[in-house]
């Protein structure tokens, strides 16, 4: 294994990082009906955790509301079960073939908390990030031990890994920035 391979894969690590962190944002209401609220719940489908993406249309004819309709209607209560457990704070309602839920609007102090959330879920990326970096740095100094690779250029990688994690922590601060801003708005 090379540097390069080192820098390559641990920049790929940080992508990967960085698209949880996405995903984890997303799941975090604001206030408005997407589908993204409720597609990455696990259903107890037949005894296997299966996606509700994969189970059931999802639609958002408001801006308040999500409506789920499964395709097959026998899974709605296990479908409730998974709404209910999951930290949306939202009670489905059905009529047999439908879910409805109606995405009430924030209150100030749930908006905080939220806010708080997403600090949190952005400083576990980061936490990550550090980890990755730590982690690509003491292979390149076990390339320099054995010899594979010279002093200077650990330090060329080091710097290099330096470079990496300063630009997927600034993403992460990006995605904070918007998330939160979408949170707080009213």
């Amino acid at each position: 294994m090379t540097a390069k391979d080192i820098l390559r894969t641990t920049e790929e690590k940080m992508k990967k990082t960085v698209e949880a962190v996405m995903r984890e944002f997303s799941e975090v209401r604001t206030g408005r009906a997407h589908p993204a609220l409720v597609e990455g719940l696990y259903i107890d489908y037949y005894g296997s955790p299966t996606l509700l993406k994969s189970l059931a249309s999802i639609s958002v004819p408001d801006a308040h509301l999500i409506v789920i309709q499964p395709w097959d209607i026998t899974i709605i209560p296990e479908i409730e079960k998974a709404i209910m457990k999951s930290n949306l704070g939202i009670t489905p309602s059905n009529d047999g073939k439908l879910i409805r839920l109606t995405v009430p609007p924030l209150s100030e102090e749930r908006r905080q908390e939220l806010a708080k959330l997403v600090n949190k879920m952005a400083e576990e990326g980061k936490v990550s990030l550090r980890t990755i970096r730590r982690e690509g740095k003491e292979s390149l100094e076990k390339l320099e031990r054995d010899k594979v690779i010279s002093e200077d250029d650990k330090f060329r990688g080091i710097e290099e890994l330096q470079k990496i994690i300063d630009k997927y922590t600034a993403k992460i601060d990006e995605l904070l920035k918007i998330k939160t801003k979408e949170i707080l708005e009213y």
